[in-house]
């Protein structure tokens, strides 16, 4: 059997969980999660990973899709934290609340996206992935919002429930269990952005990932 490069990367990457990642069940909520790190986002009511691959939306905007994956175990929901579009910051620099941060599909090198174009099931707004070789626009930002909990401490902490805001349409990065795909999407959800800031389901955790150290400035 043949392994690209990636292949390689993800394998080194998947060995090092126990040691640098969190799942579910041994999550410590105080750590940050930093720029740089690779992780996963799960919807917190459906469980569902934040996910994306290499099939376009038929309709709206024709760009690769973004869907919500049941499952933990698929390296299609591993997303690299930026800063947004024009900025950079240190790996290992704590991503604070109220920051706008740009996630970049680790597979195909492309950041999550929000537009003017109806989804597919529910018609509310598409979100999609974008750009080339992480390389986007304005429309690839996203403002973290920390949801009030004892841990707060200004930074986003990992395990803790966050919202993420589109800052070109100040819609929230939303899905629902309902909204199911059919074949060859089997059991993944439909991931928009909706308007509605106080909706149960505009909540995000981080789950798996590799996570960089905080990093002291030089």
């Amino acid at each position: 059997m043949q392994f690209s490069f990636l292949n390689l990367i993800l394998i080194v990457a998947f060995a090092t969980f126990k040691v640098n990642c969190s799942s579910d069940k041994d999550v410590n909520i105080i750590d940050a999660v930093t720029y740089g790190s690779s992780i996963k986002l799960q919807h917190i009511s459906s469980k569902h990973r934040l996910h994306s691959h290499e099939v376009p939306y038929g309709q709206g905007s024709y760009q690769q899709s973004v869907t919500g994956y049941p499952k933990g175990d698929d390296p299609n929901s591993l997303w690299l934290v930026k800063a947004e579009n024009g900025k950079t910051y240190k790996r290992g620099t704590p991503v604070k609340c109220g920051d706008e941060i740009r996630l970049e599909h680790v597979s195909t090198k492309r950041n999550l996206h929000s537009h003017n174009f109806k989804s597919p099931i529910s018609s509310q707004q598409e979100v999609s992935c974008f750009g080339d070789k992480g390389v986007g626009d304005s429309m690839d930002n996203w403002k973290l919002i920390c949801i009030p909990n004892k841990h707060n401490n200004d930074i986003w902490n990992r395990g803790a429930p966050v919202m993420l805001q589109h800052v070109a349409t100040k819609k929230y990065l939303f899905a629902h269990k309902s909204n199911m795909y059919n074949p060859p999407l089997t059991n993944q959800i439909e991931v928009t952005a909706f308007d509605n800031a106080d909706d149960a389901e505009n909540k995000w955790k981080t789950a798996e990932g590799v996570y960089f150290p905080i990093q002291t400035a030089d």
